[in-house]
């Protein structure tokens, strides 16, 4: 299955340290940014599931960050929790009226960030914590490890079920080759992108049996999408 993916914002190390230990102890693919530039950049070219937010940062503060990524079609609905060391009320509102779902005051304690974590994605991304997706008459069982279509089981490869599993997450969505392989294969593992363009074929052979219409849409020039309906 492929785990939720959030994204820590935060210059204290010491701090950023314990949340990547807590989250991954969780099952979570976790990165951590210690710049507000550097992760502006970072989410231009991938959009996690969650994004964990601090106030202060360097370059860019955590408010102006968070207020782009709202003004962006690609992230004005990503779930962000904001971490300060500000618990004024009038820093609170104006922490969540520039668009943060979420409001944490440091010091806080582990087991409530790891509730609010999960209670966000609860929240604004069922799909990511969700056994069973469903996209069109496609139905995809994470813990049993299984596809189907139209009720008859399709058979597919690890690879061909991880790239199913993360394209049905992001229904309608384009991906890029590279962003397909930062998200199926992982960033520290070196693949050509034509390797995607075989594992999509096979994806699209297996799904459409070559009866059925084709749920895969290629976009020259840009990538792959699954179809909506």
């Amino acid at each position: 299955m492929i785990s939720p993916k959030i994204m820590v914002v935060e210059d204290e190390e010491p701090l950023g340290v314990l949340l990547r230990y807590n989250l991954e102890s969780e099952g979570y693919q976790v990165e951590i940014v210690t710049r507000g530039d550097e992760a502006e950049i970072r989410l231009q070219e991938n959009v996690p599931d969650l994004l964990v937010l601090d106030w202060m940062l360097p370059a860019v503060s955590g408010i102006e960050l968070c207020r782009r990524l709202r003004m962006r079609p690609e992230t004005e609905r990503l779930p962000v929790i904001m971490l300060t060391a500000r618990g004024e009320e009038s820093d609170r509102v104006r922490g969540l009226s520039t668009g943060a779902d979420d409001y944490l005051v440091k010091p806080f304690s582990t087991p409530e960030f790891m509730a609010r974590v999960k209670a966000l994605l609860r929240r604004a991304k069922p799909e990511v914590l969700s056994s069973v997706l469903k996209v069109g008459d496609i139905v995809l069982d994470r813990e049993a490890h299984r596809v189907y279509r139209r009720k008859s089981e399709i058979k597919l490869g690890p690879t061909e079920f991880r790239l199913l599993e993360f394209m049905m997450r992001h229904p309608g969505r384009v991906f890029s080759r590279s962003q397909l392989l930062d998200n199926v294969w992982g960033e520290t593992i070196y693949i050509d992108e034509r390797t995607v363009d075989v594992h999509v074929g096979r994806l699209r052979k297996a799904v459409n049996n070559g009866r059925m219409p084709d749920v895969i849409r290629t976009i020259r020039g840009s990538g792959y999408a699954i179809r909506e309906d």
